[in-house]
């Protein structure tokens, strides 16, 4: 039950955040600002995650998940609320960066509640579900937000305040108690420290594969396609957000598969195999200006990051366990997806501006596959049994 609530929470955010996003940049040069200047608005959200995710992690430490999930949420409405009234760029860009500490106080703590919450031998499974709930609201966000192009462009953040709100109702109201409380005096709760944590091959084969994971999937995918269809006059820019819905459509299908044969057949593998599959799909993209390779590319890599999150989200909570408050890991891994999505947006950027396309996608498939050497190094771990 504590899954699916998690789960339609889940759905309800993404939709909110799927209908601004597209947005953002558009509203940013409302107030007569320049290309940089807009894009900083997206970008400033997942740099303010990264400063802050070592603090959430302390916080989820002290606090317990459960408070820490709340309180994110509760940041993230109120951002979201102030953004729709912001009547200058600096202060939207500076509502906008308080989301990103609500973001990650609820992104961290939401992964210590899968951890606690899912059965051990079904944690593939948990994970591609919760992932899946996100990717569908990804989806439609977008959808309704075209429905509702009429109504302005601060009427969407007030949407999106009213469904985390909502998020947060339903929370509050059906996980109460159970895991992930406050710890207490009298049932203290085992922390991983960071240390711990770092000594472990596969946590570190985490981190790499958590950056690598950002700089494609989170920053050159989000970042340079939009921009490649755009200079392609065979691909066109509207072909940009068809792709970016069959990269969401290619991930939640194929994370149904996935996430079950994760609990069947191991982390390791299906890690590994993702890895070298997203990078043999996202190296072509730019060489070959053609409609149908672009799209079929977009499908595949959405099929390809299928493999690589519910085994590593898996991974993750194994290496932890279920009674165990691992705060500090979780936003350690955390920060590598947030620190590759920034290094990837501005590195294969500015690719892109010397070289060309081609090369910035090229270089981001090599990132992928290089990705897989740590995997080489960590002994194959037992698949959990049912508890």
């Amino acid at each position: 039950m504590e899954i699916w609530i998690l789960v339609a929470a889940a759905f309800l955010i993404a939709l909110g955040y799927g209908l601004v996003a597209p947005i953002l940049p558009q509203f940013a040069q409302s107030f007569d600002v320049g290309v940089m200047a807009a894009s900083a608005i997206v970008s400033i959200f997942a740099f303010v995650r990264l400063v802050f995710a070592p603090a959430g992690g302390s916080l989820i430490s002290r606090f317990g998940e459960r408070r820490i999930y709340l309180l994110g949420l509760t940041i993230v409405a109120l951002s979201s609320a102030l953004c729709g009234f912001a009547d200058t760029y600096w202060m939207l860009l500076l509502f906008r960066g308080i989301g990103g500490i609500g973001s990650v106080m609820f992104t961290v703590s939401s992964m210590g509640l899968l951890v606690r919450l899912s059965p051990p031998a079904q944690r593939g499974r948990t994970s591609s579900l919760y992932g899946t709930a996100f990717l569908l609201g990804n989806i439609l966000g977008p959808t309704l937000g075209s429905l509702l192009s009429g109504i302005g462009m601060r009427l969407p953040f007030f949407i999106y305040a009213v469904a985390i709100a909502a998020a947060v109702l339903v929370v509050l109201v059906m996980l109460r108690g159970g895991p992930g409380g406050r710890p207490t005096g009298d049932d203290p709760q085992e922390r991983m420290r960071l240390a711990e944590a770092i000594g472990l091959p596969a946590y570190r084969a985490l981190l790499v594969t958590a950056f690598a994971n950002g700089w494609t999937n989170f920053g050159v995918r989000v970042a340079l396609l939009p921009l490649l269809a755009a200079a392609a006059p065979e691909i066109g820019s509207a072909a940009a957000g068809i792709a970016l819905t069959l990269f969401a459509l290619g991930n939640a299908v194929t994370q149904q598969a996935t996430g079950r044969l994760v609990d069947r057949r191991g982390r390791r593998p299906f890690i590994m195999l993702g890895l070298l599959f997203a990078a043999l799909v996202t190296a072509p993209i730019g060489w070959f200006d053609t409609l149908p390779f672009f799209l079929v590319l977009s499908l595949a890599g959405g099929a390809s990051a299928a493999f690589i999150a519910p085994a590593s989200q898996a991974l993750l909570a194994d290496l932890i366990g279920s009674n165990r408050n691992g705060g500090q890991a979780l936003s350690t891994y955390s920060m590598a997806t947030d620190l590759g999505s920034i290094a990837g947006t501005l590195l294969a950027g500015a690719i892109a501006d010397a070289v060309g396309f081609g090369w910035a996608f090229g270089v981001s498939g090599i990132v992928l596959a290089a990705a897989v050497v740590p995997w080489l190094f960590v002994r194959p771990r037992p698949q959990p049994l049912p508890e």
